[in-house]
């Protein structure tokens, strides 16, 4: 079933590539959204795929910056479809 995840990553997650290297994650696994980093050092995620596939997503984030990360905040939501790719937003 298709989902919506929108997720809060706190930590040292900026300034060490987190935003491109989960881009790049989600663009290479066919999920839709964005990334953004918020003015609280914080980092936003909105993705939208299978449920499986968003499992994966957040694990192979989880894997990739795991001394980074300190807190991770995710709420699950029903699929919005209002994404057609994956980008960076500023």
């Amino acid at each position: 079933m298709e989902k919506q995840l929108h997720v809060f990553y706190s930590g040292h997650v900026q300034g060490i590539g987190f935003r491109y290297t989960v881009t790049e994650i989600a663009r290479k696994m066919k999920i839709c959204g964005w990334v953004k980093n918020l003015d609280d050092r914080r980092v936003e995620i909105v993705a939208q795929a299978q449920e499986e596939l968003l499992e994966g997503f957040l694990e192979q984030i989880q894997q990739s910056f795991s001394r980074h990360i300190r807190n991770v905040d995710t709420e699950w939501l029903p699929a919005a479809g209002e994404f057609r790719d994956f980008s960076v937003r500023f």
